[in-house]
This record gives structure tokens, C-alpha cells and sequence, in this order.
């Protein structure tokens, strides 16, 4: 008589918020999935949905809070987790329906509370997981998160009251993931955590057994060694710390890509003070041209505030004219937005919407028409893609080693049918505008 396999509970998941989130609901789907759980990509197919909320800023606040309404209208049975956790009072009051509410990173509990709303029966013919896990990027590139958490109290930030001080993680622990990830078809790894620079800080002392060796928590340790394991490796949240000038001379080796993200906020020192950021700009400016000296071909990525609490016109000028000097690569802007529970909000001085909103549209301005011409510049030149995509009529669409996935420009490849997804291949750039570049592959 054939063996009936049971059928079993399959779960949904909402991933709001930024690519830290994105790795923890990673996390928490390859445990469930090892605990006997599917995945539903649909409400209706789903015995439990999951909703990874972000709680930054209000905006993201409301927009997790609609995501969990819709789930709950969609479906009925809703777990939530993530930043907001922290207001489960909140949630509750709008959403008394809830099962259960956890907070960021707080694994364990999501799944026990999954386990108790649709309990599981592990079944040897149905629970193979991947060795890499379960992911919700593309095979060819993966989030590797190396700590949690951040000692900065930067005024407009609730980061650190949400997810803690600075916890960084066993450089071997990160290596071996490393492994697994490249080892299931990763191509491109993209180092995250709240702030890159400070991983190791808290556990300096606390060396590790790799390979025969013993690998130091730092920064530039982990790279050099990522940069063995993984053909691209991609540094984002970068505090300028001194130490980060020892990671350039990887990136001219070609150990790690020639690319930081650096949250610079702002120029002015006299806003940087009221952020409660350290910040010497005109040192910055100096290290960026010593960078540029050792790595020509640097891309340096950033964000800053507009409209921050007491900002001058004086102030903001001095950004543009800062701007115009530093040449970032790729630069995002927000407003500022007040965030329940940041210091900044009791600052004097509050900077009027339509201020915002002016020169907001000025700094995006501005820092495309540096874009365009940087761009521009790489016309006529060979660079290296990343495959992201391959359509029917022959064409593609890639990424340069100045491209993370879905915050920075593309590149769009003619005559490329023969690549497939994944692969790295030189390219001849013929075209460009303000934020893309185009293409075609070296035959």
C-alpha cells in the first residue's frame, strides 16, 4: 500500500523595509521550511502569513500597517514581526485579531509562534531544505548580514532602540555562510549590517579557526577573506572610520568591488553636530581623493537628509558645493521626516514642507547631472556585468561592479541571447544617461 505523505501547512510571507529585514525573513523561512513548512506566494494558499514590518520612519510605520490589514482582510491569520514590533500595543489596538506580535530578530519566537497557530509534522520524504537556506533575492546574488544592531545615537535614528547595540557575528560563522551561498550559485555577496565598519568592534579579542588559520573580527579581515570565497563582494553601510582606507587597497586587487556605501547625511558641520554624526568634510574630501588615487575606478554611494531641523539655505548650499567636490557616484536624498521616539523631533526650527520639497528637487538636480557626466565618461570603455536578466528578443539586463541590486543604475545589453542569469561578462559601453549605462557583450 503507498505511503500517504501528509500535506503541510504552507506559509505566506510580507517583506517591508530594508535589505537587513529582507535577510531576516531569509532566516526565518529556511527554519520553517526546516521545521516541515511551504511556502504559500499567495494569501489565499497560506494557513499563516507572516508580515516583517519596517518602523524608521512614520511613512514605513503606515505602510506595514497596511500591509498587515490587507493580510488580515486577505487571509485572517497574521503573525507580525520586525521593527514595529516594538509597538505592539499599537498594533493590537488597530488589529486585535493578530496571533501573535514579535520584535526585530527575534527568530525564535516567530517560529514558535508559527508553530503553535499551524502546527507542522516533519516528514523525511517532503523536508529538504538547500544547504544555503531559503532566499527572497535572485540565486545569483545574496544579502550576508555580519552583525546587528549600533552604538551611534545619531538624533534622527531609533535604529539602536529598536534592534540594540552593536552584536557582531563569528567570522567563521559568516565565512561558512559565505561558502554555502557561493557553493548554491551566489555570484555577487552584499555585506550589510547597520554599520559595516564597526563589525568586530565588540568582539576584537575573540579570534576564530578558519582553514588552518585564525581570522581576525575586523572589517577589512572579513573582506579579504569574503573576497577569496565569493567572485564579487559588495561593502554597503560604511561608516568612513580611518581603517576603512586599509579596505581600498582590495578593491584595486580586485579582492572586493571597487564600491562603497557610505551614509554620509550631510556636509555642514554645523548640521552633521545637530544629527549627532562625526564628520570632518573636509578631511572626507581628502580621504575620497586618496581613494581615487589608489582605486581609479572607486564608485562611492551615499544618502543624505534634506530639511533637517535648523537648516539653513547656508547649510544647504554648502551641501551642493560639497557635492560638486566629492563627485559621488550615486547619491538618494530624503526628507526629513520626524520618527516617534528620535531626539531630533524637539529640535527648534523645523524646516516648512515646501522648503523640503524645493530642496529636495535641487540635490536630485544636481547630483544627476554628476551622474550624466560620470556616466558619460564610460562610453567607449570595457566593464565587467552581472546578469540580472535575459529577455526573448535577445537582450539583457546587467549591472557594473558601480551597480548594487535595485538602489543603483543598470546596464542594458543588445545582442546578448547567449548569457544567462548570473553570469559576469565584459561588456563594451556605447550610450549613457543620467542614471544607466548601455551595451553590448565582447563577443
Amino acid at each position: 500500500m503507498a505511503t500517504q505523505l501528509p500535506s503541510p501547512p504552507r506559509v505566506g510571507m510580507v517583506s517591508l523595509g530594508c535589505p537587513k529585514n529582507l535577510v531576516d525573513s531569509e532566516r526565518i523561512l529556511t527554519q520553517l521550511r526546516a521545521d516541515g513548512y511551504q511556502m504559500s506566494p499567495d494569501y489565499a494558499g497560506a494557513d499563516v502569513v507572516l508580515v516583517n514590518t519596517c518602523g524608521f520612519l512614520d511613512s514605513a510605520k503606515e505602510e506595514s500597517l497596511e500591509a498587515i490589514g490587507e493580510a488580515i482582510a486577505e487571509n485572517g491569520r497574521v503573525i507580525v514581526t520586525g521593527c514595529m514590533g516594538k509597538e505592539a500595543e499599537a498594533i493590537r489596538a488597530r488589529f486585535p485579531d493578530v496571533l501573535a506580535i514579535t520584535g526585530a530578530h527575534e527568530y525564535e519566537q516567530v517560529v514558535e509562534a508559527v508553530h503553535a497557530a499551524a502546527p507542522a509534522n516533519l516528514s523525511p520524504y517532503l523536508d529538504l531544505i538547500p544547504d544555503a537556506g531559503l532566499k527572497l533575492t535572485p540565486r545569483h546574488y545574496s544579502y550576508l548580514k555580519i552583525s546587528e544592531g549600533c552604538n551611534h545615537r545619531c538624533s534622527f535614528c531609533i535604529i539602536p532602540s529598536l534592534r540594540g547595540d552593536l552584536v557582531s557575528r563569528r567570522p567563521d560563522a559568516i565565512l561558512r555562510e559565505a561558502e554555502k551561498l557561493v557553493a548554491a550559485g551566489t555570484r555577487e555577496l552584499l555585506v550589510i549590517s547597520q554599520d559595516t565598519s564597526a563589525y568586530g568592534l565588540d568582539i576584537r579579542k575573540e579570534l576564530r579557526a578558519w582553514k588552518g588559520r585564525e581570522v581576525v573580527p575586523h572589517m577589512t579581515d572579513l573582506a579579504r577573506e569574503l573576497g577569496q570565497i565569493a567572485p564579487w563582494v559588495r561593502l554597503h553601510y560604511v561608516y568612513p572610520y580611518p581603517h576603512v582606507d586599509q579596505v581600498i587597497p582590495l578593491m584595486a586587487e580586485g579582492l572586493v568591488l571597487p564600491y562603497l556605501d557610505i551614509p554620509f547625511q550631510h556636509a555642514a558641520p554645523s548640521v552633521l553636530r545637530r544629527m549627532k554624526r562625526p564628520g570632518n568634510d573636509a578631511r572626507v574630501l581628502e580621504r575620497i581623493h586618496q581613494w581615487r588615487s589608489i582605486c581609479p575606478d572607486i564608485a562611492i554611494r551615499s544618502t543624505f537628509v534634506v530639511g533637517f531641523p535648523g537648516e539653513t539655505e547656508e547649510d544647504f548650499q554648502y551641501l551642493l558645493d560639497w557635492l560638486d567636490e566629492a563627485q559621488l557616484d550615486r547619491v538618494g536624498a530624503f526628507r526629513f521626516e520626524p520618527v516617534e521616539g528620535a531626539s531630533a523631533n524637539v529640535l527648534p526650527d523645523h524646516v516648512p514642507d515646501a522648503l523640503k520639497e524645493e530642496r529636495y528637487a535641487r540635490i536630485m538636480e544636481k547630483t544627476a547631472a554628476i551622474s550624466a557626466a560620470k556616466l558619460q565618461a564610460k562610453v567607449g570603455r570595457t566593464l565587467d556585468v552581472i546578469v540580472d536578466a535575459v529577455d526573448e528578443e535577445g537582450g539583457a539586463t546587467a549591472r557594473s561592479k558601480a551597480d548594487a541590486p535595485e538602489i543603483d543604475g543598470e546596464v542594458f545589453l543588445r545582442d546578448a541571447g547567449h548569457l544567462a542569469v548570473g553570469d559576469i561578462a565584459p561588456v563594451v559601453i556605447e550610450d549613457a544617461d543620467e542614471h544607466d549605462l548601455y551595451g553590448v557583450p565582447v563577443h
